[in-house]
């Protein structure tokens, strides 16, 4: 980093941007393996939230690849850049006063637990999307999972590369047994209770 480079305050504090907003501002960081639901369960909740008059933005694994980490490969020393970049951007939504909405594969628990340290105490809620990888490869909307038994895409979670399941999170959602309403209703209940949303 330059020595020439300063850091500026700025002119509208976190805290008064959430007095403006009426809710706290917190990454929901939605990790599981591919086709478990991450996206679409953050999406469904962002709407919600949307809907309750709580300011949200939800960034997707794979639209943040066709921009922001279009350089970026699938390799290990890629993934881990690719969350880092995440986690500095979602910080930034934290200070602007929203809830930022993260779904991402995020196979390894480090890589998570920096994003973690990066805001304050209880500014990161880790959502684990549990499903099994056997219904996650039955669902394959992707066809990705054929496409990795076949060994035509390498290091893929779940099958040549590993996932490393969160060991205590926040939240988990049961998607392979629960719908994407009835995880919405759950997440609805649980931040609502611990006065994360209105």
């Amino acid at each position: 980093m330059s020595s020439n480079i300063v850091w500026h305050e700025a002119s509208i504090t976190k805290e008064e941007r959430r007095s403006q907003n009426k809710h706290q501002s917190f990454i929901l960081w939605f990790t599981g393996l591919s086709a478990s639901g991450k996206s679409s369960v953050a999406n469904a909740f962002a709407r919600r939230l949307f809907e309750r008059g709580n300011q949200s933005f939800v960034l997707d694994g794979d639209n943040v690849r066709h921009g922001l980490n279009k350089d970026l490969g699938f390799d290990e020393v890629s993934r881990k850049e690719n969350i880092r970049r995440i986690g500095e951007v979602s910080k930034l939504f934290v200070e602007s006063g929203q809830i930022v909405l993260t779904a991402f594969i995020s196979p390894y628990r480090e890589d998570r637990q920096v994003v973690r340290e990066l805001v304050q105490d209880g500014e990161f809620l880790e959502v684990f999307v549990k499903c099994s990888v056997e219904t996650c490869e039955q669902r394959d909307p992707k066809g990705l999972y054929k496409k990795a038994r076949n060994a035509e895409i390498p290091n893929f979670t779940g099958i040549s590369a590993p996932y490393e399941e969160p060991e205590q999170p926040e939240i988990t959602l049961d998607t392979e047994n629960y719908t994407i309403e009835q995880c919405v209703e759950q997440l609805t209940d649980i931040l609502t209770a611990k006065g994360y949303i209105k």
